[in-house]
């Protein structure tokens, strides 16, 4: 599934899949979703476009980041940790997800930060 108010996939992917009431979301970088260019910024920018771009796929999928199970951060230098768990806890205030954390070796258009996801679907869907 797909939905224009995220950024268009910038590959053989879906931005989400959902089965059996789970939604997996793809890994969102900082696109713009209006011009699917990167946003400038440093990686608190980037975390709320992410974010943001999160957002937006698991309202498509008929779920929220209230519904959020799981999410894996990807940064490139860990020593932004604490600028982008200070953008993430305003996104998830009550009860956050599971969550691991980690550096890559190098990220899709060299981001700062890229965020996958996994959620329940409402079963009013």
């Amino acid at each position: 599934m797909s939905t224009p108010q995220a950024p268009k996939a910038i590959g053989p992917y879906s931005q989400a899949v959902v089965h059996d009431g789970i939604a997996y979301l793809s890994g969102q970088i900082a696109l713009d979703p209006a011009t699917g260019q990167l946003i400038e910024g440093d990686v608190m920018a980037q975390t709320r476009r992410v974010l943001d771009n999160l957002k937006a796929v698991l309202e498509a999928a008929g779920s929220s980041l209230g519904a959020v199970l799981k999410t894996t951060v990807y940064l490139k230098d860990m020593a932004d940790f604490p600028k982008m768990n200070e953008v993430y806890a305003q996104y998830f205030t009550a009860d956050p997800p599971a969550r691991s954390t980690v550096q890559a070796a190098a990220l899709p258009r060299d981001v700062a930060v890229e965020i996958d996801a996994i959620a329940a679907v409402s079963s009013d869907r």
